[in-house]
């Protein structure tokens, strides 16, 4: 895919990975809405880089646990640039859920942002992608392949999302290609100590960690690749296959 003159949406894409994203996709000549909740102050300085670079960008709002959230979004973008070519779902939330200290509140609000949303935006933007012959990549997790006994809700939804990731390329073929990403150590949670970081790297086969521009470098090849739909590649420095 010629990513010069095409429009993208990247959720989450005012902090961590999602900022990268938006970046990398700019770099390639994109015109980038960076979506925000929380993260405004993030979006604009993305933004704000963007177009430092001669690029394109605005910053969209929206809370994306809102059941009509998702469809808004959508058609504030399309709005605005009148067309819309790719979408990345990268908002979502981690957080340490204890088995038996798991709330009612914690599932659905997990639920909401990391699995709901990805799927109704992608159901909302899908005509605007069939016109486009564009593409989703979705980003999972390592944990949608492993058991994370602390982290059992967030593994589930990012297991979701693999699937999902299959699904909609099955429905949405051949105009629209879909495709994951699943990070491993890329960027640590912030509640991590430096001993946390010490055993990730040494129980990783490559021995460090890896960066945000790791999972963006697998985002421009998954765009690049027009014959690869339904796949989730993962970028963990090797750790799914430590065992």
């Amino acid at each position: 895919m010629e990513l010069r003159g095409k429009v993208a949406l990247v959720t989450g894409g005012g902090r961590r990975v999602g900022r990268a994203l938006a970046l990398a996709l700019a770099g390639r000549g994109a015109t980038v809405a960076v979506h925000f909740n929380e993260s405004g102050s993030g979006a604009r300085e993305v933004v704000g880089t963007i177009v430092g670079n001669k690029g394109r960008a605005k910053a969209f709002s929206a809370d994306l646990t809102q059941p009509a959230a998702p469809s808004e979004l959508i058609e504030s973008v399309v709005s605005k640039y009148g067309s819309l070519d790719i979408l990345v779902n990268s908002a979502a939330v981690m957080i340490r859920t204890p088995f038996g200290e798991i709330s009612g509140d914690d599932w659905d609000g997990m639920f909401a942002l990391n699995l709901r949303a990805p799927f109704f935006l992608a159901q909302a933007a899908a005509p605007h992608l069939r016109r486009a012959r564009g593409a989703i990549v979705n980003i999972a997790d390592l944990a949608a392949f492993e058991t994370w006994p602390a982290y059992i809700p967030h593994g589930l939804t990012k297991g979701g999302i693999v699937h999902m990731t299959r699904s909609l390329a099955r429905v949405l073929a051949p105009e629209v290609r879909v495709n994951g990403i699943a990070p491993g150590t890329v960027l640590l949670p912030e509640n991590f100590s430096a001993e946390d970081a010490s055993h990730l790297k040494e129980t990783t086969p490559l021995k460090r960690e890896g960066t945000p521009d790791d999972v963006a470098s697998a985002m421009l090849f998954l765009l690049d690749a027009d014959y690869i739909t339904g796949e989730t590649i993962i970028v963990d420095g090797g750790r799914h296959i430590r065992r």
